[in-house]
């Protein structure tokens, strides 16, 4: 995917239908995991896609554009929750009293309920810190890199995120 020429972020329709093509499963797959609604991720995934393209002079190839844009959809879509937060704590007692019993070991499956089980609790950034390491199973050194914040902080949110949401500890 050719972003940049000549040392410069260029948009164009080209490089977005390239980016949507792309990406857009990633992205549409993000929104689906945080918001759980079909109709609600797919206007998200737009909404996304609409503000890469008003926002693209700012993106300054640090990271691959997918990273960029599931950042967006992160942000996005934990705006969104809390804006709906009367009917996310519904769904979400809801799914706690229907969720069963944990057992040793966690599948990846379980992990991601855990996860979306608690992340209310806790500010966006943890959030979106808990999200890229424990869902998309990226390293500390990613996660603060993205977040744009020490490795020692992002390990002391997640230490925090863990103990609450009673993950296992963090992986050195």
């Amino acid at each position: 995917m050719e972003l940049i020429r000549g040392g410069r972020v260029e948009a164009d329709r080209s490089v977005l239908r390239e980016l949507y093509e792309k990406c857009g499963g990633s992205v549409y797959g993000r929104c689906l995991y945080l918001l759980k609604e079909r109709a609600a991720a797919e206007d998200a995934m737009q909404d996304v896609f609409a503000k890469a393209l008003t926002n693209f002079d700012q993106f300054r190839a640090e990271a691959s554009p997918l990273t960029w844009l599931l950042k967006i959809a992160t942000n996005h879509c934990l705006n969104t929750l809390r804006a709906d937060r009367a009917s996310w704590k519904d769904r979400l007692e809801l799914a706690e009293k229907a969720k069963p019993q944990e057992s040793s070991g966690l599948h990846v499956l379980e992990k991601r309920d855990q996860v979306r089980s608690v992340l209310q609790r806790f500010d966006a950034e943890t959030q979106a810190a808990a999200i890229h390491y424990h869902v998309d199973e990226m390293t500390l050194e990613e996660v603060a890199a993205l977040l744009g914040r020490s490795v020692p902080t992002i390990r002391k949110r997640l230490e925090k995120f863990a103990s609450a949401s009673g993950l296992p500890e963090l992986q050195p």
